[in-house]
């Protein structure tokens, strides 16, 4: 039995946490907020975002870092990309010299654009064992025990199998990837791809305007993705591709439905609002364009989703945008 420790609460950190726990471990879930542990400990399940999935006796709420860090050597962190950072510096003070790090969190840092594992790297040093969980699962649906294939990238090996022999189970298959970069780059970019999916559907377009744009959607992936040094077949897989057709066309995505409220005429602070958890797109919309700008990738989609929440153009004005643009060759 292997303890791990599990950074995040919401409901893809308690997902995950279930699965480590049925798989035989031992795993303490930590929360920021000593309320919500507490309450997740009375119940025994998370009322909040999970209320259906029971805790096995072997996952156990915790609200303290300092003791669980220096006893683990796995450790999942699964917080909004925008508390990526701060989580990090919490546990660097107590994490040993062993412990190896991996995160299922889709998004780039904000403010600085850095892809997360670059982050990972400059507060616990290079040296560090590191790896990234990403592809097409919702957490209901994973808690729930429906079949699930995600990615764990990793540039050991090693650890990347390592990984997969604690999550595999015969409903949640996980595959390998070195491609550390290309699977972050997929879980992050598809996210803003959604809203324009959710804000598509929101103006009442139909089939083909969805295709469209998600096919057009994973060339900027692609691009992106490339110019930042991950592999083009990883946007072809379930990092890529994968979380990409799922995003944008269920309605459990949250980037979707926020997308959706904006071209129902929610702004982007109503729209937040109205789904009531983080959504990941925002931010990363912001990173990404400038990015893209700074580094002259084309990405007309990412660009116009970017206008709509600067309230430069309505959605509407933004599809209009992206349909005039000058006709060319399909290229990625």
């Amino acid at each position: 039995m292997r303890t791990i420790l599990v950074l995040g609460a919401g409901s893809w950190g308690t997902a995950l946490a279930l699965i480590l726990a049925r798989n035989g471990n031992q795993v303490w879930l930590w929360d920021l907020f000593p309320e919500q542990v507490e309450k997740m400990t009375v119940t025994r399940q998370n009322t909040q975002f999970l209320p259906d999935s029971h805790f096995p006796d072997t996952l156990q709420p915790i609200s303290s870092l300092e003791k669980h860090v220096a006893q683990v050597n796995d450790i999942l962190v699964v917080v909004p990309s925008h508390g990526f950072r701060d989580t990090l510096n919490k546990i660097a003070p107590y994490i040993t010299t062993q412990a190896r790090v991996c995160w299922a969190t889709k998004g780039l840092e904000n403010g600085s654009g850095l892809l997360l594992h670059q982050v990972a790297e400059e507060i616990l040093g290079t040296e560090r064992l590191l790896a990234v969980l990403s592809g097409p699962s919702f957490a209901k649906e994973v808690a729930a025990g429906l079949p699930t294939a995600v990615t764990i990238a990793s540039h050991t090996v090693q650890y990347a199998q390592d990984l997969v022999t604690l999550f595999h189970n015969n409903h949640f298959r996980p595959y390998t990837s070195s491609d550390i970069i290309g699977v972050q780059v997929g879980g992050a970019v598809k996210n803003i791809i959604a809203i324009a999916a959710g804000i598509v559907d929101g103006l009442g377009f139909g089939a083909n305007t969805r295709a469209a744009l998600i096919t057009r959607g994973l060339t900027e992936i692609v691009r992106f993705g490339t110019a930042l040094g991950g592999e083009r077949e990883t946007f072809m897989g379930l990092a890529g591709l994968g979380d990409l057709l799922l995003t944008c066309t269920d309605n459990q995505s949250r980037n979707r439905r926020f997308g959706y409220a904006l071209a129902q005429g929610s702004d982007s602070q109503q729209a937040q609002a109205e789904i009531g958890q983080v959504v990941e797109g925002v931010r990363t919309t912001l990173e990404v364009n400038c990015l893209a700008q700074k580094l002259k990738i084309d990405m007309p989609i990412v660009e116009q989703v970017n206008n709509v929440l600067q309230n430069v153009c309505t959605p509407k004005e933004a599809v209009q945008n992206l349909l005039s643009r000058q006709p060319k060759p399909e290229t990625l």
